[in-house]
């Protein structure tokens, strides 16, 4: 298949507790935009676009599917939280409820705990958190290579070098790391991952190698760039020239149940609607 070098990168995060996935998506060049994929229904909801880096390995979704928790570089920015920060929002928006400033992009963003007496980034500069704090805690993120998958079930593979002590970022090793992820309730079935630009989302390669085992026989996904089970054992992936499928298990193989096109969306930056802006 060839892929358009127009074809934005995709990577979505799965909320834990609801069949909501945040869809991030980078390009055209300097654009970012989120979105909301409603797999259960198998809707997309496009979202903010956003002039700005989003780094998606530093970002998370809610177990509910309600509020990204995102970090990004946004150069021009002027508010005092400053041109690096780590925000709380109502999905698919970017409107910050709530947000801290960083000492540049050193940090590895935050992520939701459900232990709500956990809460490691203090008060907001911007913001209340309150209504965030009353039903979810917030951690830093450790560096590591996969943060998002290391949440959400995927480990690491046994042939995969364990990390040493002097490779404080995880990043020495990074090309040689392999996660899976068994398939709900048909352990014998999972997906594969590696590759160095997989393993943080950014930069300018692009080796991301998705397989998919049944009967102990690997099949690359040759056209998925992000991939994932949903809670009813479907795979979800986000292919190279930029859809959105849910793919069902059936007699040969696996088909196409839904699809959403979210590669050939142009950037249109507009005001947010008023609930963008309440928790």
């Amino acid at each position: 298949m060839r892929v358009s070098a127009a074809a934005p990168r995709l990577f979505g995060i799965p909320a834990a507790g609801a069949p909501i996935v945040a869809v991030l998506r980078r390009g055209p060049t300097a654009w970012s935009q989120v979105g909301r994929w409603d797999v259960a229904r198998g809707v997309y909801e496009p979202g903010a676009w956003i002039r700005a880096n989003l780094y998606p390995q530093r970002c998370d979704l809610s177990p509910d599917g309600r509020w990204l928790c995102y970090f990004t570089l946004k150069t021009t920015s002027t508010w005092r939280v400053g041109p690096t920060y780590i925000a709380l929002a109502r999905l698919p928006w970017l409107t910050a409820l709530a947000a801290w400033g960083t000492c540049g992009t050193w940090t590895r963003g935050a992520h939701f705990v459900e232990r709500g007496r956990t809460w490691e980034v203090g008060e907001p500069a911007e913001g209340d958190a309150t209504p965030c704090r009353r039903k979810f805690g917030l951690a830093l993120t450790r560096p590591a290579t996969f943060a998002v998958e290391r949440r959400r079930g995927w480990t690491e593979t046994p042939e995969t070098p364990p990390r040493q002590a002097s490779d404080t970022w995880d990043e020495r090793r990074a090309g040689a790391v392999t996660m899976q992820k068994p398939r709900p309730r048909d352990p014998a079935t999972r997906l594969r991952v590696r590759g160095y630009f997989a393993a943080f989302r950014s930069g300018p390669r692009r080796d991301v190698a998705y397989e998919l085992v049944e009967d102990g026989r690997a099949a690359a996904l040759a056209d998925v760039q992000w991939a994932d089970w949903d809670a009813e054992g479907r795979l979800l992936v986000a292919t190279r020239d930029g859809r959105l499928q849910i793919r069902a298990k059936a007699r040969q193989g696996w088909r196409v149940a839904s699809e959403a096109d979210a590669g050939t969306l142009a950037p249109r930056p507009a005001p947010p609607p008023p609930e963008a802006s309440r928790w």
